[in-house]
């Protein structure tokens, strides 16, 4: 199956690389240059425009967007949707959001286009490890994509599956990146105690890679974290910023709108917020409220 690939970020590269490995032919397009001739070194052919990419695709097409979620998306989609025609496939394999995924699907499907949208996990270890796939779409659209998801996958039948209809994939991938938010605080917050209780001078790199083997905690995550200490062991060189791609936001505006409490998720965003704010005014003013009852001290800054 030769498919076209948009946006060859470093994700977007990486999959059409495992479809090139995999024996797929690929066809890739990304506005920047030097992305293009990165993925023609893979062996990839390649095209300085959509339509370009379009005219090296046999009909039925299918293209494979990997772009940022948000304007850039619906930006990309409006240049294609007169390109295209019927029978072609869209697969957004970004982070979208399920109700913008819902409502572009619609308008593709006036036209006769399939839409699939593609909740994608794997990270920069997806070239090596698979990458795991959350599908929505028409039953059938997926089953024509079978060959593509059995190749991005870690394995033909394992990893990957349609979890429903359009919109399921991006809503599926919106909540494992809510679960990821918790499982990542849980961990900070554990090391950091680890990390002040000196009188032990514990070596938490060793305490992670232990825990990596036969512990119940035992994750990914938790290897990645033992990869991160051996990086940074006191994490001196790492400003405490942590940034949010909106996929934890989103999850906690649909467990307050279905009445579902979600404390560890919604905390876990809090954290994050509250990194970025390195000149907090609420806590300037809980000190100062603690000065106007009590006569506490307040240091000055």
């Amino acid at each position: 199956m030769k498919l076209g690939m948009i946006g060859l970020g470093r994700m977007g590269a990486n999959m059409a690389q495992r479809l090139l490995r995999g024996g797929h032919a690929v066809v890739g397009f990304d506005p920047r240059a030097e992305a293009r001739a990165a993925l023609q070194e893979q062996g990839a052919e390649t095209a300085d425009s959509l339509a370009a990419l379009l005219a090296k695709l046999a009909p039925p097409r299918v293209l494979w967007l990997m772009v940022p979620a948000g304007e850039i998306t619906d930006t990309t989609l409006e240049a294609l949707l007169p390109l295209l025609q019927v029978g072609d496939t869209l697969v957004d394999g970004g982070n979208s959001r399920y109700l913008d995924s819902q409502r572009r699907a619609a308008t593709f499907v006036e036209h006769g286009i399939e839409y699939v949208d593609c909740g994608t996990s794997g990270g920069v270890w997806g070239l090596a490890e698979g990458y795991s796939l959350m599908i929505g779409g028409a039953e059938a659209a997926v089953e024509r994509l079978r060959p593509l998801f059995e190749c991005l996958a870690p394995a033909p039948g394992r990893g990957w599956g349609r979890v429903g209809p359009v919109g399921a994939g991006h809503f599926a991938k919106m909540i494992h990146n809510g679960i990821e938010y918790g499982l990542m605080q849980a961990y900070a917050e554990g090391f950091s105690i680890l990390h002040h209780k000196q009188e032990f001078d514990l070596d938490l790199q060793q305490l992670a890679e232990i825990w990596s083997h036969g512990s119940v905690v035992h994750s990914w995550l938790l290897e990645l974290t033992a990869k991160a200490l051996a990086e940074h062991p006191d994490m001196h060189d790492i400003a405490p910023y942590v940034a949010d791609s909106g996929e934890g936001r989103w999850t906690v505006d649909e467990a307050i709108a279905l009445g579902v409490p979600a404390p560890v998720i919604t905390h876990a965003l809090i954290a994050r917020l509250r990194s970025r704010d390195a000149e907090s005014f609420a806590d300037r003013l809980l000190a100062a409220l603690r000065n106007q009852f009590g006569g506490h001290e307040v240091r000055k800054g």
